[in-house]
């Protein structure tokens, strides 16, 4: 009967042990699955400042036809009035201002967009480190709540008093 004992207890002891691997696994799965959705919503956001940066990009090609336009216009004008030579000038000075304003604001969703995938970046180490930290933990062994509520005693509540 004694051999029986120690293989009981080591059955026992692969199943416990099975159990928590299948616990692991389930929490790896959690985590991995919370991890794509944090990877897909900042690709969403990335898309969406790809796409806002393409839209400024046409909007500066048509401020730069319009600036070349205006300097045709402004050849024109010249032979024929010195007045208006002077308001294209400040038209021009005008929208390269615009221009170079708009440009600085490109640069700056770019900036937004770099900035957006280090956070991604970080979101994603850190849920690797909250994996890990998680895995330790159970590593260690079952972690008392220090919330359970207390057991009270069965009966009515006048005859504890």
């Amino acid at each position: 009967m004694a051999p029986l004992v120690p293989r009981t207890r080591a059955a026992a002891a692969i199943r416990m042990k099975q159990i928590a691997l299948d616990n692991h696994s389930r929490m790896i799965q959690r985590l991995r699955a919370k991890l794509e959705t944090e990877r897909r919503f900042g690709t969403i956001i990335r898309e969406e400042l790809e796409k806002k940066i393409v839209s400024m990009d046409r909007e500066l090609e048509l401020m730069m036809k319009d600036n070349c336009g205006l300097h045709d216009s402004l050849r024109i004008y010249q032979d024929r009035e010195k007045t208006l030579h002077e308001d294209f000038g400040r038209r021009i000075t005008q929208l390269e201002e615009l221009r170079r304003n708009h440009h600085a604001r490109i640069q700056e969703i770019k900036g937004t967009v770099q900035e957006q995938a280090l956070t991604i970046d970080a979101l994603t180490d850190e849920n690797t480190s909250l994996l890990q930290a998680i895995q330790d933990l159970q590593g260690v062994g079952a972690i008392p709540f220090e919330d359970e509520p207390e057991e009270y005693p069965e009966g009515d509540p006048e005859d504890l008093n």
